[in-house]
């Protein structure tokens, strides 16, 4: 399973003290359809967090797209959901 960065969202999110890149990385399944999740890097170092599958998506350019309209408050819910 390769995974790709299929996004980087342009801002940053904060959680105390922390900021994070975000990005939104998908693999392709054997049907052709992508799965995709969230990565949080940590700005400072060379951790990462990253949740378990958000989404599932028909084609590469479908998860671009739903990745692309990912708003500030989603992307704070998925912070914690991978923190946790």
């Amino acid at each position: 399973m390769n995974a790709e960065v299929v996004y980087e969202h342009p801002r940053r999110i904060r959680k105390g003290d922390d900021e994070y890149r975000v990005s939104v990385l998908g693999v392709e399944r054997a049907d052709g359809t992508w799965v995709g999740w969230i990565e949080f890097a940590r700005g400072d170092s060379a951790s990462s967090l990253r949740t378990a599958q958000e989404t599932s998506q028909p084609n590469r350019d479908a998860l671009a797209y739903w990745a692309s309209g990912l708003e500030d408050v989603y992307l704070e819910g998925a912070l914690a959901r991978a923190q946790d």
